[in-house]
């Protein structure tokens, strides 16, 4: 089937580094799969046939290996709410092979769902129709948005049943990403097993995904990539907190080394603006709500850097959490001024930004389609801004102050909002649409699915057809608390 369908070379590379960093497990099959979706245009990216779905739905229920896989359930521990869990890994899935594609790009393909594994403790290693719709979603979601992201190539469900508040059904997914490595498995490796440990994973990581460092000596080289994972990290949390998207669950063993978006669970983008918004109903201190999430990328590069003590100069260490700051405020900066159509430089630009914020929270308004809103002046005035406000003069100040600012740029009104339209997006996955399909899967209903992965697929264009998917959520749809239950 390798060789029929697929135009990728297969080479797992893993699992040649020492055992005690995976265990072998064989996928649990699942009863009566059925292809729920299939990331065609993903698929050929990669050098896959999409036309021979029929293999790949055995594939993802576990009923099938091919040629070249071998599943591994990958070890690493990491720092759950701030309190470090020695006991982590791949519970319930597993990383199947992994590929090249025409590009010369590499893909990890881990099976979520697949069943459990050694680091299950307590769980089943399932995952549910619920979850994984959400993950698949989301991803995709992201992706169109222009951030980093794991993606979904696919996703089965079953009729198996799966216990957790309720009984509900077993799904499961192929997630792909350049690396399924997180800063858990530094972590592990360095509280479990040593300095050596943590150079052989350090090496592997570099000649896999950073290939670009391996011409310079040894403490450059190991410089340099901290360098660049802290400023991945950055720049992708700064990414978050423009669109308003909410992770919920930063723990480190969620932090991808590649600085892509990572695990998926109780996520919400922001609709009324609420700074200190909490988007999983397990995090009651309000750890990782919204406006801390800069904070805690920092954090978690902190942890990542800890692990590197034996093995890098502490002034290198320090040089490169310093990264951090300097990234993130400036592609902050960067990405807020894109969004408000500023292309000349003003010391002012901070001290609106940082208003407009202050205003938004006080006043509760929809982050999204403030900025869409903001982003069609030329054509429909300052309506679709003002109506957003039940004191429409809050509004009037604050877009008076912006048109003092505007009168310094050099673009036409109508070049601005074009270039705004391009950053702004009009769709994004709110809760209450993802739940809508949810719910409508659960009946075995998956149109409502596609149509919401037709339209993210597309979130700056206008789609007038779908205006409804664009428009404030219901009451019952806004501030959506997720659990982490999966």
């Amino acid at each position: 089937m390798v060789t029929a369908l697929s135009k990728f070379r297969i080479e797992n590379r893993y699992v040649k580094l020492p055992k005690h960093f995976y265990s072998h497990v064989q996928p649990t099959p699942l009863k009566e799969p059925r292809m729920v979706c299939f990331n065609d245009e993903l698929a050929e990216e990669m050098g896959i046939d999409p036309s021979e779905k029929d293999h790949w739905t055995r594939v993802g229920a576990g009923q099938e290996l091919l040629e070249g896989m071998e599943p591994i359930a990958m070890k690493y521990t990491g720092h759950q709410f701030g309190m470090y869990n020695p006991d982590l890994g791949d519970g319930r899935g597993l990383l199947m092979w992994e590929s090249y594609g025409p590009d010369g790009r590499h893909w990890d393909w881990h099976l979520k769902g697949a069943g459990m594994t050694p680091y299950s403790r307590f769980g089943d290693g399932r995952a549910v129709l619920r979850s994984t719709l959400r993950e698949y979603l989301c991803s995709e979601a992201m992706h169109y948005l222009g951030i980093p992201t794991t993606r979904a190539l696919f996703m089965v469900s079953a009729k198996d049943p799966v216990m957790r508040e309720s009984i509900e059904t077993a799904a499961a997914l192929m997630r792909v990403a350049q690396t399924h490595i997180r800063f858990g498995h530094f972590e592990y490796a360095a509280y479990h097993k040593g300095p050596e440990a943590v150079r052989t994973l350090l090496d592997h990581t570099i000649e896999m995904h950073f290939p670009e460092l391996l011409e310079l000596p040894q403490a450059e080289r190991y410089l340099r990539w901290l360098e660049e994972v802290v400023s991945r990290t950055a720049r992708m949390v700064a990414q978050w907190q423009a669109v308003g998207f909410c992770h919920g669950v930063m723990n480190s063993d969620n932090m991808s080394i590649a600085g892509d978006t990572f695990d998926y669970g109780p996520y919400a983008f922001l609709d009324d603006f609420d700074a200190g918004y909490i988007c999983n109903h397990t995090d009651q201190g309000g750890r990782y709500a919204y406006n801390q999430q800069p904070q805690i990328g920092f954090i978690n590069c902190q942890f990542l850097a800890q692990t590197l003590t034996n093995v890098m100069d502490e002034d290198d260490l320090r040089r490169g959490l310093r990264r951090y700051e300097t990234v993130y405020n400036s592609r902050f900066q960067q990405l807020m001024k894109q969004k408000l159509g500023l292309e000349q430089e003003s010391e002012q630009d901070m001290s609106l930004i940082m208003d407009l914020f202050g205003m938004l929270h006080e006043h509760h308004i929809d982050y999204t389609l403030f900025f869409r809103g903001l982003s069609t002046r030329h054509a429909r005035g300052n309506a679709p801004v003002r109506d957003l406000f039940v004191d429409r003069s809050v509004a009037d100040s604050w877009l008076a102050r912006y048109d003092e600012r505007l009168a310094s740029e050099t673009r036409s009104p109508e070049e601005r909002d074009t270039a705004m339209r391009a950053v702004n997006p009009k769709y994004i996955l709110r809760n209450y649409l993802a739940q809508e399909a949810i719910q409508d899967a659960q009946q075995g209903i998956y149109t409502t699915v596609h149509k919401l992965l037709d339209i993210l697929k597309r979130p700056y264009d206008e789609q007038p057809e779908n205006e409804r998917y664009a428009a404030l959520p219901p009451d019952w749809g806004k501030h959506m608390e997720i659990s982490c239950s999966s």
